[in-house]
């Protein structure tokens, strides 16, 4: 059966129109700006000449505690907000995908039933229609930069959520290890304090020592007491937001077995490239934001000029009269292009336009702000890792000194040379030191938290799971070639 005259004529008008519609979507693309430069910091003025390589994925590893690990995994498992981040990535990427069949073919297929207002008589028309917008312009590839910016955001809000979850649950640990050490040692302090007070009772009733002797006793073993009373409140403080950030509302009974506060190994950082910053989850989001403005101000852009679309028909249409007797029965085939043509709007795509320029700008400003705070935030860090070893070495020496005093007072007291009261004040002076000293061990290992956390270290999703890079720019790099 030959086709009809009017289809066979309409044919070069359609190929003419496909060919059109590819030129000009080959000559008009999205400009995405290239990212501020030259805002990393050349060097880090306060990172320590010796020490490790960063260890962005599993850097919570250098305290060697089984436990931690086992609380990090657990975590980042079952946390309700890591789960709920995950789940707006994978919806983000759905939406992307769906964006990206935006501008090709469509096909529907629809039925149209009608009576005539006697209700003597029923229109029915059934059919087939497609359209294929071309996206011209720009539109295809802005419209694609803002899904695909979508997405990206998405990621770096699951990243983040993993970064700061993994720096919570280290900080809790080791502040919940550290309450317990003081407890144990402010107990013995406080011991230590109460047998001062009864030795001076003593000696205060043979007339060898005076009462404000003892009423100074009194005072500090008072005020070990309130040391020690703190510990507790202190404790179940720490184990209560682990069982939250774990997911949970009841914190597990082994954590509060007293264990030590585990010690940094290789907690040093030497070898930190200054562009390692841009792994932070904030820079990511930023980057993504960037590609955002490009894709909005494409589609004002676009918008400016006019949409073209290429749409065709098959339908059949029936009248049916009585109950089962039809009468003409017609079909019907279209093809041909839909064009919309922006006219007279008194400015307002242009107005639009200028506004999503503005935007743009903002978004580069705000990348590059992003990356100064996160430059910001790596030195500050660094500095306090710096400080804190410091102080741990000072901490040291002094309970290595204190520990020789109670040793020198114990051979004193052999020699006949001392009494029970010397070697008590140089145990408590002993116990104020690992005090210090276990309060120096955790700034230590919270300013080594710290850094990682603004670095953006924490382990990327499982291989199967929605990965956590931004789609559409790459870290350290321009968002396009």
């Amino acid at each position: 059966m030959r086709a009809p005259e009017s289809r066979r004529r309409s044919l070069p008008r359609v190929l003419a129109t496909a060919g059109l519609a590819a030129l000009l979507g080959g000559c008009v693309g999205v400009q995405v700006p290239k990212l501020p430069a030259g805002d990393l910091p050349a060097q880090w003025h306060n990172s320590p000449k010796l020490g490790a390589r960063p260890d962005l994925t599993g850097w919570w590893k250098h305290f060697r505690d089984p436990q931690l690990d086992a609380l990090v995994e657990r975590a980042l498992r079952d946390n309700p907000g890591i789960a709920g981040a995950a789940w707006k990535l994978r919806a983000a990427r759905a939406l992307e995908d769906a964006s990206a069949a935006r501008f090709k073919p469509h096909a529907n297929f629809g039925t149209l039933e009608q009576p005539n207002p006697e209700n003597t008589a029923n229109y029915f028309q059934a059919g087939f229609d497609a359209t294929w917008e071309f996206g011209l312009f720009g539109r295809s590839g802005a419209s694609a930069h803002i899904a695909s910016a979508n997405s990206g955001a998405a990621a770096a809000e699951l990243q983040s959520a993993r970064v700061s979850l993994v720096a919570e649950v280290a900080r809790e640990y080791l502040q919940l290890r550290a309450a317990q050490r003081d407890r144990a040692l402010l107990q013995s302090a406080a011991q230590t304090a109460q047998r001062t007070v009864q030795l001076l009772s003593v000696r205060e009733h043979l007339q060898m020592a005076s009462r404000l002797d003892v009423a100074h006793a009194r005072a500090a073993a008072a005020a070990a007491d309130a040391r020690l009373a703190g510990t507790g409140a202190a404790i179940s403080q720490h184990a209560q937001t682990l069982a939250l950030l774990l997911g949970t509302s009841e914190p597990n009974p082994a954590w509060l077995a007293p264990a030590p506060l585990p010690q940094l190994h290789a907690g040093d950082v030497s070898a930190l490239p200054a562009d390692l910053l841009r792994t932070r989850p904030e820079i990511r989001y930023a980057q993504a934001q960037v590609l955002k403005a490009a894709g909005e101000l494409g589609i004002a852009k676009a918008a400016l000029y006019p949409r073209l679309a290429l749409a065709s028909s098959l339908s059949f249409s029936a009248l049916v009269t009585g109950h089962t007797k039809l009468g003409g029965v017609n079909d019907t085939f279209a093809i041909g292009p839909i064009i919309d043509i922006p006219l007279f709007d008194r400015g307002q795509r242009r107005a639009v336009r200028d506004a999503r320029a503005d935007q743009l700008q903002a978004a580069l400003l705000t990348y590059r702000q992003a990356v100064l705070q996160g430059a910001a935030e790596v030195e500050t860090s660094l500095a306090n890792l710096h400080a804190s070893k410091q102080r741990l070495r000072a901490a040291d020496a002094a309970v290595a000194a204190t520990q020789q005093g109670v040793r020198l007072s114990e051979t004193l007291q052999g020699l006949g040379q001392a009494d029970a009261i010397e070697i008590d004040h140089a145990s408590a002076a002993s116990i104020d030191a690992e005090v210090t000293l276990n309060q120096a061990r955790l700034a230590h290992a919270l300013a080594y938290v710290a850094l990682y956390k603004a670095l953006g270290g924490a382990p990327l999703p499982p291989a199967g799971h929605a990965s956590a890079t931004a789609p559409g720019i790459s870290p350290g790099r321009d968002p396009h070639p």
